[in-house]
């Protein structure tokens, strides 16, 4: 720890989770300073006041820092005890060698998984430089794998996990029914590529869209749950040679894949550039021209569901156990459900990091540290989960 009572925090990126990550970092961290950065500057500002301004606290200072300049990103890493990355994921392996020199902890929102296979590699120089480095936080991935890891934790023996999750309107406005909390090229990238699972004990690469199946999931009703890709992040290689299954499935309410799966087929989810008469462009950036005002909202009142299953043994008997969590927009703070599932995940993560309650080192988020410890973390800002069993 590089002061003596409380941590200094940075959060690089001032955007809807960088700022919740802020806010609960100020409410649960221990915190005596956190630097809320971002390359706008009135962006970082707006933030800054808005966090400062809900926890009645002077803790959190605006900055403007380029995160490509080298030295303007070592330089405000070096006072700090930890960092959040919440910015997109192709800034996040240089971040990493810049915070191991700085020697400081850091943890990120992730978002690509040959990204964090690279920042894992990085696990020698991190472990040398006494620091902790946790990619992939956030809802999905992160909370995704902490309950699939929570699950394991609650049975002696486990053979199967299947999770499932969610971030959806209150309100579903047809024919979308889904409404923008995040970056809708994150959207996108869910949607295309391949999902990794581990299937009867084998990594197991499955195409996005394919494998369409209906949850119940009450009071919400009958939901569309399908493969995207991303959301297991490095969990199939931890549990290789442990379980025969594991998979995560994204829901939606029934019909919103359909929309989907015809868009990848026409390839709008394509990155190439194609020529359309005299002109050349990219599928992809069309396609968000034209969807994004169709799902974006001034005022998003969202709700957050997700559900682990575990399949083993307990107690010398066959046992099937269900954990079910809801989380929902918070008309106090404005926050949506999906910023306090990304955002909180993440504080909590570089909380207990700048605690050095995770080894030094690079670690998978569903072994950073202890499920149940992190769920209990969770329990104290009133999002709570139900254990069920048969």
């Amino acid at each position: 720890m590089k002061n003596n009572h409380g941590y200094h925090y940075l959060v690089l990126g001032a955007g809807r989770q960088g700022s919740a990550a802020a806010y609960d970092l100020v409410k649960f961290g221990n915190a005596n300073k956190i630097i809320l950065a971002d390359n706008d500057l009135e962006r970082a500002q707006k933030a800054c006041s808005r966090v400062n301004r809900l926890t009645g606290s002077g803790l959190v200072e605006a900055q403007q820092v380029d995160v490509t300049d080298t030295t303007q990103l070592k330089n405000v890493l070096l006072p700090a005890d930890a960092v959040l990355s919440a910015v997109p994921y192709y800034h996040n392996q240089a971040i990493t060698r810049a915070a191991i020199e700085t020697h400081t902890h850091l943890c990120d929102m992730g978002g690509h998984t040959e990204t964090v296979r690279a920042q894992m590699q990085l696990e020698n120089e991190a472990r040398l430089a006494g620091i902790s480095l946790v990619p992939d936080c956030g809802m999905g991935p992160g909370l995704v794998n902490t309950l699939g890891a929570y699950v394991i934790e609650l049975l002696d023996q486990t053979r199967e996990v299947f999770i499932f999750d969610a971030g959806l309107p209150q309100n579903p406005i047809p024919p979308w029914n889904y409404a923008l909390t995040f970056h809708i090229n994150g959207l996108t990238n869910e949607m295309d590529g391949q999902a990794v699972f581990i299937r009867d004990g084998k990594i197991c690469y499955v195409d996005t869209l394919s494998e369409p199946e209906m949850i119940d999931f009450p009071p919400f009703g009958l939901l569309e749950a399908d493969v995207t890709s991303g959301g297991t992040s490095l969990a199939p290689w931890t549990y290789l040679g442990k379980l025969e299954r594991y998979e995560n499935k994204v829901m939606r309410f029934p019909g919103h894949y359909e929309w989907l799966r015809a868009f990848k087929k026409l390839g709008l989810f394509s990155e190439q550039p194609i020529r359309v008469e005299k002109q050349t462009i990219i599928p992809r950036q069309v396609y968000h021209a034209l969807l994004s005002p169709q799902i974006t909202f001034q005022e998003v009142k969202d709700i957050c569901i997700m559900r682990a299953t575990g399949k083993g043994m307990k107690d010398q008997k066959q046992a099937t156990v269900t954990v079910d969590l809801v989380d929902r927009y918070d008309s106090t703070t404005g926050f949506t459900g999906m910023e306090r599932l990304t955002g909180w995940h993440c504080a909590i993560m570089l909380s207990l990091q700048a605690q050095n309650k995770v080894q030094p080192g690079a670690s998978p988020v569903e072994l950073a540290v202890p499920a149940s410890q992190f769920m209990q973390e969770l329990k104290k800002r009133g999002i709570d989960h139900h254990v069920s069993w048969n």
